[in-house]
Order: structure tokens, then C-alpha cells, then sequence
């Protein structure tokens, strides 16, 4: 009988909530400024490291726009999708959706293809290396205005083949989904997939907002729509998906202590849970560390993990057929395991 570290560490698993610029490691990111010959404010990894302390999103975020200023080329954004795919192969995570950031890159003068073809190139190759299935959503910035995630949305369309749905990041606070409204309806015209971040730091009305404006497949956090019991029926009668980042929420004071966390009341009310890391390299733990960190805070048990694995893969953008190969291997995972 394997125990449950051993049980967490070995079992199949997708993740759902990954910004590739949020797993920029300091050693890689030295490494690329270094290359691309570009000044970054820290002197060693160590002090990068030391700055990697938040009291909310926005001290985040303003790091990780600092960090993302040194990828320039095409390698750059392969290298960092590569160091990532790495990673979750020794995670056992066999399949990921990855959220990125065009505009943050964009809006410094990077081309949109340098962006997102360095990442597809990645993806192709983890996939046939490894086996890594993946899905490629774009992210529009919500502090920016939907004017600017238009003229990023027109550039997506060219590059549809490789991007499957679009996405709603950045600081939540002042910036309902309604102010997107528009821009996902013409993203869902496009043939573009939806989900958008609500209910981290905004409240449960935002999720409300993501669900009836934006018709979102999928809800990233949305922790609070615990304070609205109509929301959770809502919820829990159309399967909606959350992406849940426990270590996230708590780098970021959205949960004072882990102990706190709403995922196993969150699994008790029937919601469709998902285990995600959001910005592993800032937050400290990649798929297995939140879960772990999850096992020793919430005593969440083996069944409660074989649980959140295959949400993982029911609440994914894959195909049902494959769905369905990827939760037979949980299940045959877990009677081997048990």
C-alpha cells in the first residue's frame, strides 16, 4: 500500500490553471536576461528569491511583469514552456492547459507570433517526448481596456489552429467580466473556448458575471462564490469547473493559513474542484506540492485525491473519447494503489 505522499506523487493528473510567464524560475530567468543582454533590478537569484514575498496580487503581479520583460526571442518562450513541461513529467501530469499572457509581451514591442509559436513549439515537443497533451488559452489583461484585448484578439485568430480558448487574468479588483463582454462574444464567434479568472479576490457576483456575460466553460478560483449558496446551486447544477491554486491562495492572503482553505467544503457542496499550481515558480509548489500541501492542511484522503484527478481530466478541453482513456487510468492507477 503506497503511502500518500507516494500515492499524490505517482497518480495521472492534468492541470487546468498555469500562467507559463507565473513558472519563470530565478535561474532561468538570470539565465535569459543574461542572454538577451537585459538589466533586471536583483543582483543574484538569491535576492529574486527574497522579493518573491507578497502581501496581495497586485505586489505579484508586479514582479511578474518585471520578470516577463526579459523574454524577447522565440527561444526565450520555448525555453520556458520546456522548463515547465520537464517539471510536470516527473510530476506524472500528462496533460495541460496553459494560460499566457500576449499582451504583456505585446505591448513591449514583442511580436504576437514570437509569442505564441515559441510556446507551440514546446508543447509539440513535450508531446512527443513525453506524451504531454496540451491546450494553448490566451489570456486578455483585465486592467487594460477591452479595446486592447480586441486588437489582441484579432491577432489570435490567425494563430487559431494552436490556441483553443481565451481567458480572463490579471487584477480582479475594479475589473468586473462585464467590462469584457464584447470581446468574448466575438472570441466565441470565432470558435474560441472561454474561461475567465472570478471569485479570487473579486466577489461571488464576478462569478456570477463570467457565467451570464461571458459564458465562460470554466470558472479559474472561485473561491467566493461560497458566499452566495444560490451560486453554488448554480454551480453545482451546470458541473461547472473551478480551477482552484491552494498554494496561490495562499501567497497571495487570499487564506491566511492553509488550514482555511475552502476546497474540501467546496467538494463537499458537489462542486466540480480542480488542483492547480496558477504561478508555481512565485508561489512555491508545482501540482504535487498543492497537493501535498493540501493533504497535510485539509486531510484530504486517497479517495479525495483519485476525486480531484479526474475532475482534472472531466473538466478539461479534450475530446470525451480521450476523457475517458485519461480516467481509466486514474481508476487503473488507483486499484493498483489502493
Amino acid at each position: 500500500m503506497k503511502s500518500l505522499e507516494a500515492f499524490i506523487r505517482g497518480i495521472p493528473k492534468a492541470e487546468l490553471h498555469l500562467h507559463i510567464e507565473g513558472t519563470f524560475e530565478p535561474e532561468l530567468m538570470f539565465a535569459i536576461a543574461q542572454r538577451n543582454h537585459k538589466e533586471i533590478k536583483y543582483n543574484s537569484v538569491d535576492e529574486v528569491k527574497r522579493a518573491y514575498q507578497f502581501n496581495n496580487l497586485q505586489d505579484f503581479l508586479d514582479i511578474y511583469y518585471a520578470g516577463a520583460s526579459v523574454l524577447i526571442e522565440e527561444q526565450d518562450f520555448y525555453d520556458l514552456t520546456w522548463a515547465y513541461l520537464e517539471k510536470i513529467h516527473e510530476e506524472n501530469v500528462i496533460h495541460t492547459e496553459i494560460f499566457f499572457d500576449p499582451q504583456t509581451h505585446t505591448d513591449r514591442g514583442i511580436p504576437f507570433a514570437t509569442v505564441v509559436m515559441g510556446i507551440h513549439r514546446a508543447l509539440e515537443e513535450g508531446k512527443k517526448k513525453w506524451g504531454i497533451s496540451s491546450k494553448l488559452i490566451m489570456c486578455f489583461l483585465r486592467h487594460l481596456d477591452e479595446s486592447a484585448a480586441v486588437k489582441t484578439l484579432e491577432e489570435a485568430i490567425e494563430y487559431k489552429h494552436v490556441i483553443a480558448g481565451v481567458g480572463l487574468d490579471s487584477s480582479e479588483v475594479g475589473h468586473p467580466p462585464s467590462k469584457f463582454q464584447r470581446v468574448f462574444e466575438r472570441a466565441k464567434q470565432a470558435g474560441f473556448l472561454t474561461v475567465a479568472h472570478a471569485g479570487e479576490e473579486g466577489p461571488a457576483a464576478y462569478i456570477w458575471e463570467a457565467l451570464e456575460l461571458l459564458d465562460v466553460s470554466r470558472v479559474d478560483h472561485g473561491n467566493n462564490c461560497l458566499q452566495d449558496d444560490k451560486l453554488v446551486e448554480e454551480l453545482v447544477r451546470r458541473k461547472m469547473p473551478l480551477t482552484v491554486c491552494p498554494l496561490s491562495n495562499l501567497k497571495l492572503k487570499v487564506v491566511e493559513e492553509l488550514e482555511e482553505h475552502p476546497l474540501k467544503t467546496m467538494m463537499d457542496k458537489g462542486l466540480m474542484v480542480t488542483v492547480n499550481s496558477d504561478d508555481p515558480a512565485y508561489f512555491g509548489g508545482y501540482l504535487n506540492e498543492n497537493f501535498l500541501a493540501l493533504s497535510q492542511a485539509l486531510n484530504i484522503s486517497k479517495e479525495d485525491v483519485v476525486v480531484l484527478a479526474k475532475n482534472s481530466f472531466i473538466a478539461s478541453f479534450l475530446d470525451l473519447e480521450v476523457k475517458k482513456e485519461m480516467i481509466e487510468k486514474v481508476d487503473a492507477y488507483s486499484r493498483l494503489n489502493s
